[in-house]
């Protein structure tokens, strides 16, 4: 994946989330980083060029990295098979979604 290609899905999903997570909860999105205060505490999206992966820290689930995986168009756990959007609903109770454009 290139560099633009990187920044291009990144920057859709972090506004997609912050949009979709915006309507329930306090919600901030500055210079590629969503910042979101729950009841739970605050989690804390970002990407990570060097990687180019989103990096997720999250008072429930602790730090987590994932990559986009271009067969299924999710955000994978670099770790595990979950994946971000999944992890951000359970975790929020906000039914969330982002397609890759």
């Amino acid at each position: 994946m290139s560099d633009s290609t990187f920044e291009s899905l990144a920057d859709s999903l972090l506004a997609a989330l912050e949009e979709g997570i915006g309507t329930e909860v306090d919600a901030e999105l500055q210079g590629g980083v969503l910042t979101v205060e729950g009841d739970a505490g605050t989690w804390v999206i970002n990407k990570h060029g060097p990687t180019r992966q989103i990096w997720l820290s999250s008072p429930k689930s602790g730090a987590r990295h994932y990559a986009f995986d271009a067969a299924s168009g999710k955000w994978r756990d670099t770790r595990g098979d979950g994946d971000l959007l999944a992890a951000l609903s359970a975790e929020l109770g906000v039914a969330l979604a982002w397609a890759a454009p």
